[in-house]
């Protein structure tokens, strides 16, 4: 809405002539009503795709709503009977929507309405690391500023919660997004050569100091104080162990705890754990 303040005060509306293409003024009748009123508004309006990170109950119908979106990030908005029946199964984390939100300015928390696009969510209750998973994955978005966009972290989402109730295939991209992630916050590990030599060939570990990697002759003499590189954390090819996959949440778990929470006052969340247990279980 805007107002414009004259001599005596008074504020007036305005609605945007869309024939026209400019504002035109109204004065504010005393028998307008509510509804006539916010007929008058420009309200703030998007339409975009987006994940359910999670949902908070506000009242006695209404949730508060958290998608990763495509195009306008981390953003929350009001459903109203978002805890009812009806929407209950569609506003499960993991799902993917088409999302309105409407706001009358930019920075209220504004309303959304929403219609499924993937009910995904119902295929991860049997399997505990999909449970684990996809909690942690909503925790690391919570890391994102709001409103900000992360097309790629949208699309990696969307990759990822596709086939992770399949372990074999889950537990790898997670790594690697857990370490593209970390380089969108700006913390990303630099694999490219080894911090001792330079060289750019059978690099095995990792600085934990330095985040660079380590080449196999560079770090003979301090390996013990190196952590591992598994090889497909460098797009070489698919997990050959268990150890592989285990390495590989060491490692990302070592930097995000340094860079993403501890930096925050937080702890690494407890589903991160929670979910390599769980996929230790399933994958040899």
């Amino acid at each position: 809405m805007a107002r414009a303040g004259g001599p005596s005060g008074k504020h007036r509306l305005c609605r945007l002539d869309l024939n026209n293409q400019r504002l035109l003024d109204h004065p504010p009748s005393r028998m307008m009503t509510a509804k006539r009123i916010e007929h008058y508004i420009f309200a703030m309006q998007w339409t975009d795709e987006g994940i359910v990170l999670g949902v908070k109950r506000h009242g006695e119908t209404s949730v508060i709503l958290e998608l990763m979106t495509r195009e306008h990030g981390r953003h929350l908005g009001l459903v109203r009977g978002g805890s009812g029946t009806r929407l209950r199964g569609v506003l499960q984390p993991g799902n993917a929507l088409g999302a309105t939100w409407q706001a009358r300015l930019d920075e209220h928390l504004g309303h959304y309405t929403v219609e499924a696009l993937n009910l995904r969510a119902a295929r991860f209750l049997s399997a505990a690391h999909a449970v684990h998973g996809v909690t942690h994955l909503a925790a690391l978005c919570r890391l994102l500023a709001e409103r900000e966009p992360h097309a790629a972290i949208h699309a990696a989402l969307e990759a990822i919660l596709d086939c992770l109730d399949d372990p074999h295939l889950a537990a790898p991209m997670i790594a690697r997004f857990e370490l593209n992630f970390l380089a969108e916050l700006g913390f990303g590990l630099d694999l490219s050569s080894c911090a001792a030599t330079g060289a750019t060939e059978d690099l095995i570990y990792v600085s934990p100091r330095s985040g660079r990697a380590v080449s196999r002759a560079g770090g003979e003499a301090y390996r013990d104080r190196l952590m591992r590189l598994p090889p497909f954390l460098q797009g070489e090819g698919e997990p050959e162990s268990a150890r592989d996959l285990a390495d590989a949440f060491a490692l990302t778990g070592f930097f995000l705890d340094r860079h993403a929470f501890a930096p925050r006052g937080l702890a690494v969340p407890e589903a991160r754990a929670q979910f390599v247990t769980a996929l230790k279980r399933v994958v040899q």
